[in-house]
């Protein structure tokens, strides 16, 4: 296979690369009990595959309700596909704490200023601990077997246009277990 370039489709290692230089913050939710919605949120980015090349989508979730404030895609790793997510999030509510790995896009200065302006705890998971952002890896799960597997996207458009649906259904029709059977939407805004 090697000989004759083939290989397999997958998305390739090491999304969240670290840059050097930006600082990295301790992971504040080891044992903490999340009570509330805007109490946590929490953020990561995953590969979109469609029919040519690849899109990157993050996701701002509120881990209490797993409702997802804002979102975004991009056809690079550019940190300003972030910070718009992020400023979108915003206008919906504010939280405590905020969550990610410690990838180049949220470990920029300019993604840091923006929790610091708003007085927004920083947050970032170990080196290697998926588990430490365990509800947004359980999204990614949900957007790529419920939608983004079933579709094969053939460009950007119709990405954007298949996960803005998804997104509308998982937080306002989709009910979660965990949450007793209500949407995220619900749980968010307490209804």
């Amino acid at each position: 296979m090697r000989i004759m370039g083939i290989h397999a489709i997958y998305p390739k290692p090491r999304l969240s690369k670290k840059a050097k230089q930006n600082q990295i913050y301790p992971y504040l939710l080891k044992g903490l009990e999340i009570k509330g919605s805007n109490q946590v949120w929490a953020s990561d980015i995953t590969y979109i595959r469609m029919k040519k090349g690849w899109l990157y989508l993050i996701a701002i979730m509120d881990w209490y309700s797993r409702y997802v404030l804002s979102w975004e895609l991009s056809t690079t790793l550019e940190v300003d596909f972030c910070i718009n997510a992020l400023n979108k999030a915003l206008t919906v509510g504010k939280p405590k704490i905020f969550n990610s790995d410690q990838g180049v896009q949220y470990t920029s200065e300019k993604f840091i200023q923006i929790l610091r302006e708003n007085d927004i705890e920083i947050s970032m998971d170990s080196r290697g601990r998926v588990f430490d952002n365990i509800f947004t890896e359980r999204l990614w799960r949900s957007v790529k077997y419920e939608e983004v597997y079933i579709k094969d996207y053939s460009d950007v458009r119709e990405a954007k246009e298949g996960i803005e649906s998804y997104f509308k259904f998982y937080n306002n029709e989709r009910p979660h277990q965990s949450l007793g059977y209500k949407t995220p939407y619900e749980v968010y805004y307490g209804l």
